[in-house]
């Protein structure tokens, strides 16, 4: 690995560890307030949005910086960190130990490196992804930095299949998986990566939900399926703040035609 790319995987890891520690601390013990869009905020996510952003700037001078928390336009600079502070965070103020600090790292636009720390379980993902771009980016996937692959298996009703709370439409007669609902849509797309699940469905995904998520899912060899409109690459000077990207993710391109079926309602 090139000292650019242990540099910036350093970065993630040093800087998701040190919030996450101070975010253990807060979890289950702190009020949420409703934000324009319905979802909820609260002072730590807020604190752990102005400790990221801080912590680029200071690490990587003329990086633009696009954040749930900040700012939500992309600022249009060839590399651009994308951050969600706090994602799941029904599931933090509630106390229950599933959410997720996302940094994703973006070249023109499209994301190329991926991590995500999960501190109530401490799991830390990571990926880069090269994309059609003539990069000298490092290959693969890692959970706590032992490479993960997507599961190769056929679908059965021993395995999984992840839904959102606005996805439920999918659950009809023939589903042929068993049906999770995680609460964290990065998380919902990792389990795909990692193996543990064969697909994930997500109806109203922000940018900073998933840009992580979305280099660590292809990484590992899963693939991702936008059901509305493709959200990269991003573009310079658009307001992402109310931008949804429904999406569906699966472990091998041959699921497809298996499970597209069941999330046409999906479609918003």
């Amino acid at each position: 690995m090139t000292e650019f790319w242990t540099t910036i995987l350093e970065f993630a890891q040093t800087t998701t560890a040190r919030v996450g520690n101070q975010l253990m601390q807060d979890f289950g013990h702190v009020q949420a307030s409703q934000k324009a869009d319905g979802s909820l905020v609260t002072q730590s996510d807020k604190w752990a949005d102005q400790e990221i952003r801080d912590a680029i700037a200071s690490t990587f001078s003329g990086y633009g910086i696009l954040s749930e928390e900040g700012n939500q336009t992309f600022p249009g600079t060839e590399w651009c960190w994308v951050i969600d502070p706090l994602d799941g965070t029904t599931n933090f103020t509630r106390g229950i130990p599933i959410w997720s600090i996302s940094l994703g790292l973006l070249y023109q636009g499209i994301p190329v490196f991926g991590y995500v720390y999960v501190p109530p379980v401490n799991e830390a993902f990571h990926g880069f992804w090269s994309g059609s771009f003539e990069l000298a980016v490092p290959s693969g996937a890692f959970r706590n930095h032992h490479p993960i692959h997507t599961n190769h298996d056929a679908p059965s009703n021993n395995h999984f299949f992840n839904v959102c709370s606005r996805s439920t439409s999918v659950i009809q007669a023939g589903f042929p998986c068993k049906i999770r609902m995680l609460g964290v849509a990065s998380y919902n797309f990792l389990t795909v990566a990692s193996g543990a699940v064969l697909g994930s469905v997500e109806a109203t995904p922000k940018v900073w939900d998933f840009a992580a998520a979305w280099v660590i899912v292809q990484a590992a060899g899963g693939i991702w399926l936008s059901l509305k409109e493709e959200p990269f690459p991003l573009v310079p000077g658009e307001d992402y703040r109310d931008r949804s990207f429904p999406s569906l993710v699966l472990s091998r391109p041959e699921l497809i035609p298996v499970f597209a079926p069941f999330v046409e309602k999906v479609k918003i």
